[in-house]
């Protein structure tokens, strides 16, 4: 159940200020009888049905239907002897938080028959209170009707979208810890063997170099030849990974933010020159990432991203003009961020995040990869 403070809707069809109206509006039919016990009983009535009201909402398990059935009390005696229908309308929106299906449908059902029945025998015994009233116990009575189902099914639904967001947060923790999982594995089989060879076999150059050096230069060649043999297989188990490109990943993302009615604008090209293919997929990952954080969190109508290359590093830049984000997204729920330095760690790069009008997230990876690629090949 919710907070006993949330006794009203976050976005109600019935307004704050309804509320407020049904819960003044009680004294207006308590005070307009003659009689000093009948204003004492309707007072007190009163307060027993806030109490109970808020208890209910403080209340756990079975406890909750125990205040429940108190307030369905009260409203069927306030409406018998005041003609006061609309505390039906709070019992309404209070089994409409009801969680439990079974629970629900039997307090809603009960609810709907004790109001009906109150209203039919107050017609019976007092008809000059409830005729003139009988548009509003009309209305009353379809807000009890429907209340509690436009209710329940939002709150089903809300608890819907929380557990697929972290089934979505948990599946990409697998995919990635698989992941890595399996280069590990693919590297310990390619490596793994051969540096085992290699270590073997300098200790035996180290011993021979000044004994046998003739064997020593052949154990030096066989070392030689071993480690090109495993540069050869790093590079094929690199090339087969999948790839991300910028320009591919740009497509999805622009696909995002269109369904989001997001205006997007960009600056610079996407298509970096001589990029490692695993610094651009790690670039992907993270740009993806970023523009869903933008699509998730800013609340804002524009996304800009801007594509840098110099000599020394890879940027690219996701701006919005949302509602910002405090102490640089440190203590902000969610992995989204964390994930983003994450990766970038992988490659030796790192985020920067500027809140000015929106928030800005830097995202930079140095070509180390590429300056080393060259050293190789020279």
């Amino acid at each position: 159940m919710q907070r006993w403070y949330s006794i009203f809707p976050k976005s109600p069809w019935l307004s704050i200020y309804t509320w407020v109206i049904f819960c003044l509006l009680p004294f207006f039919f308590i005070f307009r009888s003659s009689s000093l016990i009948e204003i004492a009983i309707g007072i007190a009535l009163l307060l027993l049905f806030f109490i109970s009201y808020i208890f209910s909402f403080k209340a756990k398990s079975g406890i909750v239907y125990m205040w429940l059935s108190f307030e369905m009390v009260i409203n069927i005696i306030m409406t018998l002897l005041f003609g006061f229908v609309y505390f039906a309308l709070f019992t309404a929106f209070f089994i409409g938080n009801i969680r439990n299906t079974t629970g629900f449908f039997i307090m809603y059902g009960l609810h709907i028959a004790t109001t009906l029945g109150a209203i039919i025998a107050g017609f019976f015994i007092k008809i000059d209170l409830f005729l003139p009233q009988i548009h509003f116990i009309l209305i009353c009575l379809i807000g009890t009707v429907l209340l509690p189902f436009n209710l329940y099914n939002r709150n089903k639904r809300e608890n819907l979208e929380g557990q697929l967001e972290m089934a979505k947060e948990r599946i990409s923790e697998l995919i990635v810890f698989e992941e890595r999982q399996r280069i590990a594995r693919d590297l310990h089989d390619t490596l793994g063997q051969k540096l085992s060879l290699i270590g073997l076999k300098t200790d035996l150059v180290g011993k021979l170099i000044s004994r046998d050096p003739d064997r020593a230069e052949k154990e030096l060649h066989d070392i030689r030849k071993t480690a090109s043999s495993a540069l050869k297989e790093v590079r094929e188990l690199v090339s087969d990974m999948r790839s991300k490109k910028l320009a591919t990943e740009l497509i999805r993302v622009k696909q995002i933010l269109k369904a989001a009615n997001i205006d997007l604008s960009i600056n610079g090209d996407p298509r970096f020159t001589s990029i490692p293919p695993i610094t651009e997929n790690v670039l992907s990952m993270c740009m993806k990432e970023a523009v869903t954080n933008v699509v998730k969190h800013s609340y804002g109508s524009n996304c800009e991203l801007t594509f840098e290359q110099h000599s020394d590093a890879f940027i690219i830049m996701v701006k919005d003009d949302g509602i910002g984000i405090p102490g640089a997204g440190k203590n902000l729920p969610g992995s989204g961020l964390d994930g983003i330095r994450e990766r970038l760690e992988f490659v030796n790069g790192h985020l920067e995040i500027e809140a000015n009008n929106g928030t800005t997230l830097i995202i930079i990876v140095p070509a180390v990869i590429k300056q080393i690629s060259r050293g190789d090949k020279s």
